[in-house]
């Protein structure tokens, strides 16, 4: 049987229209089931709280629930290393944050690669840290503090973290070297134990997440020295940045964000990136970020990926410098 040329030209193009069908439809049905947000420490704190608001509003906005799954280990590589390892497909996602991903992971040597096998999907948030002091020091600014450092010429003045290589020892160690300040590192191993001994008088200062003091530092219970962001913070407003103290473009914050497994499809990045910034766009989630002491972002890939990296190099620096290791 013979059909005219234009029959068979209209057949192939019906042919090719259908086939495509499925392809766009299996594209559009992202997500068809729960999605999987990996907190890489235990329940409870800033970054666990604000994984579970996100997940809550971000689950609503994409018409499927979106589970914390929280992997505790290993300074928070345990979770991040299972994450990079996972199917590229959008349905296990990475909570992390900076102390994690660009500063600890210099120290700790995990089994992956931050600037390859993830996905940066945007940052959720900036966190402004702080150092506080205890009462019984005799500093109320950081000139003063700096005074009192000096005094310390076989010690050092100690101030704490919550651990080696987090983004507050690094702070620290930027802040010795920038500010000639003759600082000692403490580390702990998390942030309660050390906010206990600073508020007990046996830890001379502290440097933490500002959420996680404020209420001591308006309570009197410790002296805040100095915000360690670029602005000051709206919860302590007549505390001063670093940089109006004196340290001429000093500027860290700690940040929160989500990643993906590296190969990730771009269309699921991009829509996992649009409805979380719809979600921080919400007055009642930006209200609750910013009581737990967390800015709300949601920057595009590409700029969070580009943070990444400078972070990563800035902070691989700080390391070296100081020649930090685990003990």
């Amino acid at each position: 049987m013979h059909y005219p040329k234009i029959f068979l030209g209209l057949l192939g193009m019906t042919a090719a229209i259908l086939a495509a069908v499925p392809t766009q439809a299996n594209a559009e049905e992202y997500p068809s089931r729960p999605i999987r947000l990996v907190v890489p420490f235990v329940p409870g704190g800033v970054t666990d709280a604000t994984a579970r608001l996100v997940a809550d509003k971000l689950g609503q906005s994409l018409g499927q629930s979106v589970i914390v799954d929280n992997r505790p280990g290993a300074s928070g590589n345990i979770g991040a290393e299972m994450v990079a390892k996972s199917n590229a497909d959008g349905y296990t996602l990475l909570l992390g944050f900076d102390g994690a991903l660009v500063t600890g992971t210099h120290i700790t040597k995990p089994r992956f690669n931050v600037l390859t096998d993830f996905a940066p999907v945007t940052k959720v948030g900036d966190a402004t840290l702080i150092f506080v002091a205890s009462p019984s020091v005799p500093a109320k600014t950081f000139n003063e503090l700096v005074a009192y450092a000096s005094t310390k010429k076989s010690t050092g003045l100690s101030f704490g973290s919550s651990g080696t290589g987090t983004t507050c020892h690094l702070a620290g160690e930027l802040l010795r070297e920038q500010a000639g300040i003759n600082l000692q590192h403490i580390p702990y191993k998390g942030g309660s134990q050390a906010l206990t001994d600073v508020l007990g008088g046996s830890l001379p200062v502290l440097c933490t997440a500002v959420a996680s003091v404020s209420q001591y530092v308006k309570s009197g219970q410790v002296r805040a020295i100095a915000v360690t962001g670029g602005h000051r913070v709206a919860s302590l407003p007549d505390v001063p940045t670093l940089m109006e103290s004196g340290v001429k473009n000093f500027s860290v914050d700690s940040w929160v964000g989500i990643l993906a497994p590296a190969g990730t499809p771009p269309s699921v990045i991009a829509r996992l990136q649009q409805e979380t910034r719809k979600v921080l766009e919400q007055p009642e989630t930006r209200a609750r970020m910013l009581d737990l002491g967390i800015t709300p972002v949601g920057n595009s890939p590409d700029e969070f990926a580009k943070q990444i990296r400078r972070d990563y190099a800035r902070y691989g620096e700080v390391v070296k410098k100081a020649g930090i290791t685990l003990n």
